[in-house]
C-alpha cells in the first residue's frame, strides 16, 4: 500500500533508538525524510546513515529536549532546512523510576521535562507549519498511564498527560484538519527495555514470565510494528481517525486475563 508520505517531512523525537528508529526507519522506506531530533549528535547521524545505506532520505537536529529554548529552535531549524513540516511523531523519553515512596520533587518534575513538557513544546513550536499542511501528529505513549507498574510515577503521569493531550489536540485542531492519535506501547523490546531487563537476578524467568502474559502469539510486539502504525496514522490512508488511543500490543492491556 502507498501510504502518500514521499517527499513529507516528518519530524521523529528520540528517533535515533529503539521505537523512534524504527520509526524514523519506516517512514524513510515509505518515501518521507524523517528528520531525528535528539541529543546525541553521534547517535542521529548513525541512524541518518542507516537510512541512507538503505536508499532513503533523512536530516538531524541536535536537541536537548529538557530544555524549552532547545525544543523552539530544534523545531526553527528544521523550518529553515525544508521550509515546511508536514507531520510530528513524539516519541522522546525514558521510564526513570521516579516512584512516591522513594522520589522528590526534583526528580519528578526532571522526568516530567523528560517525557511530557517537550511533547507539548514540540507540537506548539510546530503548529503553525502543521497547519499550512494538515499535517497529523502522533504520540507515543506507555501502558504504564492506564496499568501502573510500580515504582514509576513521574513517568506514568506523563503518559496519562500525553494520552491527555492526544484527545484535547484532537479537539483543539479539529479547525485546521490536524488528525491528533496515540499509540499505547505495552511490551516491545528495546534497548531501553532490555537494561531493564538486565536489572533482575535472574533475566530469562523475568523476560519468560512477561511474554507468557502477551496473548497474540506469546511475543512481544517489536518496534518495526509500532512504526508500521505510526506510519499509518501519518497517511491519508487514516483521513477520518483522530483522538484515538490505539494500543498496538498484541492484546496485552485489554484482553482477558484468563487468557493466559
Amino acid at each position: 500500500m502507498d501510504l502518500g508520505l514521499k517527499d513529507k517531512i516528518i519530524l521523529v523525537t528520540g528517533g535515533a533508538k529503539g521505537i523512534g528508529a524504527a520509526i524514523s526507519s519506516v517512514l524513510a522506506q515509505e518515501g518521507a525524510i524523517p528528520v531525528i531530533i535528539g541529543r546525541s549528535e553521534a547517535d542521529n547521524l548513525q541512524q541518518v546513515e542507516r537510512i541512507e545505506q538503505a536508499g532513503g532520505k533523512a536530516a538531524q537536529v541536535v536537541a536537548e529536549l529538557t530544555q524549552p529554548e532547545a525544543c523552539k529552535k530544534a523545531v526553527a531549524a528544521v523550518v529553515n532546512l525544508f521550509g515546511r513540516i508536514d507531520g510530528l511523531v513524539n516519541n522522546a523519553g525514558v521510564n526513570d523510576g521516579v516512584g512516591l515512596e522513594k522520589g522528590n520533587y526534583e526528580a519528578f518534575m526532571q522526568s516530567l521535562h523528560r517525557n511530557l513538557v517537550h511533547y507539548y513544546l514540540i507540537a506548539h513550536h510546530a503548529l503553525p507549519q502543521l497547519k499550512n499542511s494538515k499535517g497529523a501528529i502522533v504520540n507515543i505513549t506507555s501502558k504504564t498511564a492506564e496499568t501502573g507498574q510500580g515504582n514509576t510515577s513521574a513517568y506514568a503521569a506523563a503518559n496519562g498527560g500525553r494520552n491527555a493531550l492526544t484527545r484535547e489536540w484532537a479537539v483543539e485542531l479539529l479547525p485546521y484538519s490536524i488528525r491528533v492519535n496515540a499509540i499505547v506501547v505495552a511490551e516491545s523490546w528495546t534497548p531501553l527495555y532490555e537494561s531493564w531487563i538486565n536489572t533482575f537476578a535472574d533475566k530469562a524467568s523475568k523476560l519468560a514470565s512477561i511474554v507468557e502474559r502477551i496473548p497474540l502469539e506469546k511475543r512481544m510486539t517489536t518496534p518495526e510494528e509500532i512504526a508500521q502504525m505510526t506510519a499509518f496514522l501519518l497517511s491519508e490512508k487514516s483521513s477520518h481517525t483522530t483522538g484515538q488511543l490505539i494500543h498496538v500490543d498484541g492484546g496485552y492491556v485489554h484482553l482477558d486475563r484468563a487468557l493466559v
